[in-house]
């Protein structure tokens, strides 16, 4: 007996073993499949990528050919202007002497010339009962204009758009107009190499003193006294007071030296400019800035001497909120004054002796002071000039002397027409184009060579001067650039064939997915190696583009040939991506009528509306699809989610920032008014309840899927709530330093907002991510209930498994944690816009749940309409973050928020994420619309999320 019971516990033993063997065995298999599979799947996800890499590549390429073509910056010629060459013979006088003058006698040796950043036409006339805060704080322009308008004048001066401080230098130094490229450089002004005053002064001697905007340092780099010059950061529109102070702490001490150690001394005050961006100018601040600079200039005034022209100008104005860059009056009309002890200026050319009134009347353009201060200081007019003296500085104090009023528009005029013919040569422009301007310059060159200084032909002389110089303005404006019609036809081609790809690889019927994209991008690379090669051989002919561009449309068009053999290679064929449903066509309709809008004015002005028509159909089209579906689950929860997503939408659309041309028929409600560029004192406490409401509804949803657990408890239930209120405080403690509504050190304020956003920022986007891609699926385990024997729970026995158990949150588990990265990026944009603009992507985020709820009743996970929804959603929600598509509404003051200067490339990225949250928002969540509520095991998920970002490129 004993051994049978030995030899039953050796085969117990043995069997056991066999069992941890094959145990063991079938662990191994599993791991070493899961790893195979870990493997394919991450080369199918890099293969993707390198995909989506190559489309944006095709797009990058085909904007550069365009913009190449179609944004040109103006032909600039390299000629200067020289002190011995006049371009006309003037009576008694022998030009070449920069001490007495160029090609005139000129009226001053020094010159202070002070600009005061968007100082606006209006804010320097008075304006009786006003109780704007602009209006009667800069009081000494037009009261010296008035008491004696033989030492002072004050005119408009308008500003050619666009409305940026860096082109309006440009122009006033070169008296050139701006291209549309060198808008692109605002903030990275690039050294200008034209003919320009600043040059010429620097040829003639004089030493230059630069005080204030840094920008003249990146235009004119070395032309500036080192020892004497202070430039300041111009960027940081928060700071109202460091740059104007430190003008003045330098500029007087200069005036006021017995060593006149300086010629020309270029003051550039940023501090009203600031107040404009930061508060609008109806505000205290404003008005503070500006009874700064009424002091200053009568500071100024009494320093200066009788051989100093002192010139007080605005580079542009600023529109209601502050703001500029545009086009719009108030942003292009700026003030110009000049003064001299000397008395030698006046108004008796047109009968007047005041300023005008309103800046619609005698405006003169700001590329005018460049002959007129070229003129008084004598030196050459720059080259490139095609601006006009201003009458006023030349005219005389008693008299209008006609004489000198044709001497320098003749000299004007003459500088033109040699700039007209060296512009005609270096463009192949026909004499036709120029025809009408030659002939009023023959005309006025005519009366000019008979005046003989009789009063009547001088007067005719300079009435036909300013005809010349008016039509030659007016030619050069419309032939300022030339488009390249071959590289705009090469963008086109490039940009069609790539939506052309993507509508293939989006939506037609195919047997390749994510993971056949190696057959793709090795047909593509072979092709694309190929085409550079033929770009790089036909470069060097003489018709070719030249061997960058030719290499770049050669490796373009061979991938994309690459592309198309292969799908034309396809035995199954390749069915055209043409809808074949209500929801695909639909979804036609909502891409294309919106491009085609663009086609018309009023269709771009009132784009946010129409958007808002475009969302209110898609849920009327929700709705009557879900009372279709069979399930009744489905139904109910499709209707509900239909009714939250629309009324949602009616809700963003009450904020609001309106655009000029929507006046007077739109009313502004993102900031506290239309003239202002801060929030309302109600508005704050918006962030704090969606601190305490947003987190409930994101749990709502999780809940409905039992979800709410695992990593969401901890990053919906506390951090996403902590960091919403940090975004609260944050905007509390801004207005308060707005405000003064604390009593400590604005610097100490300013280091707890910065300390505050910057580590809101971080939990965002850095410990966001960082616990999303390291997060535990949303779902939790459920084990059946122990069963009660009469009056005792008999617990099961330790070693029998359950019978069954629960996964609670199976079903979404992919969706609810891929959601967790949007909520982090959701903390970190909210924090970057105004509380209005957090209310907008707070709505946004739960109407993008209400679409996935709906998406999911109504069976449309792999339809385009999902992709493009939430485009329209970005696209929605970027006018109801308090942008338009116009340059002044740009929030440049969110690049300080975590900052206090600028930093590269974090402040243009901040200004970024603030102006395309919404945008941004919608594409993290793209991949949302496959995921949601889909099985975890579910093939070919990958794919799906390739084909809907497709999608929404397309």
């Amino acid at each position: 007996m004993e051994n049978d019971a030995t030899t039953n516990t050796q085969v117990q033993n043995i069997t056991s073993q066999r069992a941890a063997l094959d145990d063991a065995a079938s662990a191994n298999v599993i791991d070493r499949s899961n790893q195979v599979r870990a493997i394919q799947f991450k080369a199918a996800h890099g293969l993707l990528v390198a995909f989506f890499i190559w489309i944006f590549a095709l797009h990058a390429l085909g904007i550069y050919f365009f913009t190449k073509g179609f944004l040109l910056t103006r032909l600039v010629l390299d000629q200067k202007s020289q002190c011995s060459a006049s371009p006309i013979e003037v009576p008694a006088w022998s030009p070449g002497s920069y001490s007495a003058g160029c090609w005139y006698p000129k009226t001053f040796d020094k010159a202070v010339i002070i600009i005061i950043d968007a100082l606006r036409y209006d804010f320097a006339v008075p304006s009786p009962g006003s109780l704007h805060h602009f209006h009667n704080a800069l009081e000494v322009l037009h009261e010296t204009a008035v008491q004696s308008p033989e030492t002072a004048f004050l005119l408009p001066f308008i500003a050619d758009p666009p409305t940026a401080t860096l082109q309006r230098l440009k122009g006033l130094t070169t008296g050139t107009l701006p291209t549309f490229i060198d808008l692109g450089s605002n903030f990275q002004g690039t050294a200008i190499e034209e003919d320009n005053l600043v040059a010429q002064l620097r040829d003639a001697g004089k030493n230059l003193v630069l005080l204030g905007d840094d920008t003249w340092h990146s235009l004119f780099p070395g032309y500036f006294d080192a020892n004497l010059t202070h430039a300041y950061d111009s960027f940081n529109v928060w700071d109202l007071h460091t740059v104007d102070n430190g003008v003045i702490e330098h500029l007087m001490p200069l005036l006021e030296s017995g060593i006149q150690r300086w010629d020309v001394i270029i003051g550039h005050f940023l501090g009203v400019d600031h107040a404009g961006h930061r508060y609008g100018p109806d505000h205290a601040a404003t008005n503070a800035k500006l009874k700064q600079m009424d002091g200053v200039i009568r500071d100024i005034i009494s320093a200066v001497d009788d051989e100093t022209l002192l010139v007080i100008m605005g580079d542009h104005g600023m529109d209601t909120k502050g703001d500029h860059g545009g086009e719009s009056d108030d942003e292009v009309e700026a003030a110009l004054w000049m003064y001299s002890r000397k008395g030698v200026f006046g108004y008796g050319h047109n009968g007047l002796s005041s300023p005008p009134s309103t800046a619609k009347e005698r405006p003169v353009g700001q590329i005018d002071i460049v002959p007129t201060l070229a003129l008084l200081l004598g030196i050459p007019i720059p080259f490139n000039n095609l601006g006009s003296p201003i009458s006023e500085a030349f005219v005389g104090s008693k008299q209008a002397d006609w004489n000198k009023l044709a001497a320098v528009n003749a000299l004007s005029s003459a500088q033109i027409q040699r700039y007209q013919h060296e512009y005609s040569v270096a463009r192949g422009l026909g004499l036709d184009i120029f025809s009408v301007a030659y002939r009023l310059w023959e005309s006025a060159l005519d009366l000019w060579n008979s005046a003989s200084g009789k009063r009547g032909p001088a007067e005719e002389t300079f009435a036909a001067f300013k005809r010349h110089q008016a039509e030659n303005l007016r030619v050069c404006k419309s032939l300022w650039a030339r488009f390249d019609i071959p590289s705009m036809l090469y963008g086109i081609a490039i940009l069609g064939c790539a939506l052309i790809i993507l509508a293939f690889y989006a939506r037609a019927t195919t047997p390749f997915r994510a993971e056949d994209s190696a057959l793709f991008l090795r047909q593509i690379t072979i092709y694309a190696a190929l085409g550079l090669a033929f770009g790089l051989s036909v470069g060097a002919a003489p018709a070719a583009p030249g061997f960058l561009d030719s290499s770049l449309l050669g490796t373009a068009g061979g991938s994309i040939i690459g592309y198309g053999l292969i799908i034309t290679s396809i035995p199954q064929g390749y069915a055209f991506p043409l809808p074949s449903s209500t929801w695909g066509w639909l979804s036609v309709a909502l891409t294309t009528l919106p491009a085609i809008g663009f086609a018309s004015n009023s269709f771009t002005i009132w784009e946010d509306e129409i958007l808002l028509f475009f969302l209110g159909t898609f849920a009327f089209m929700c709705f009557a699809s879900s009372l279709r579906q069979r399930s009744a689950t489905d139904r109910t929860l499709g209707l509900l989610q239909t009714s939250i997503f629309f009324v949602l939408t009616r809700m963003a659309s009450l904020s609001r920032l309106c655009r000029e041309e929507q006046m007077p028929y739109c009313r502004s409600t993102y900031y506290s008014s239309a003239t202002s560029s801060t929030s309302a004192s109600w508005q704050l406490f918006i962030p704090y309840i969606l601190s305490m409401l947003l987190p409930s509804f994101i749990k709502g949803y999780y809940r409905s899927t039992r979800s709410y657990a695992g990593s969401a408890v901890l990053w919906i239930g506390v951090v996403l709530r902590m960091s919403l209120l940090a975004s609260a405080i944050y905007w509390t403690l801004d207005a308060a330093d707005d405000n003064d509504w604390l009593s400590i050190s604005k610097d100490t304020l300013r280091l707890i907002k910065t300390t505050l956003a910057q580590l809101t920022l971080g939990v965002a986007f850095i410990a966001g991510t960082t616990y999303y891609m390291w997060a535990t699926p949303c779902f939790s385990i459920e084990l059946p209930a122990p069963e009660e024997n009469g009056t005792a729970i008999q617990p099961p026995a330790p070693t029998s498994p359950p019978k069954s158990l629960s996964v609670l949150g199976y079903a979404n588990m992919h969706g609810t944690r891929y959601f967790l990265l949007v909520t982090s990026f959701l903390l970190g944009l909210s924090l970057l816009q105004k509380p209005m603009g957090s209310l907008s992507l707070s709505i946004l985020t739960l109407q993008i749940l209400a679409l996935l709820e709906i998406i999911s009743a109504n069976g449309l996970s792999t339809a385009a309409i999902g992709p493009v929804v939430l485009g329209l959603l970005g696209n929605f929600h970027f006018f109801k973050t308090g942008h338009q598509a116009t340059l002044s509404s740009i929030q440049w003051e969110s690049a300080f928020i975590p900052l206090t200067t600028i930093r590269y490339p974090w402040s243009p990225l901040l200004v970024i994420a603030n102006t395309y949250g919404a945008q941004i928002l919608t594409v993290v969540a793209v991949p949302l619309v496959v995921l949601w509520k889909q099985p975890p095991r579910k093939k070919g998920l990958l794919g799906d999320v390739a084909m809907a970002v497709a999608t929404l490129m397309l």
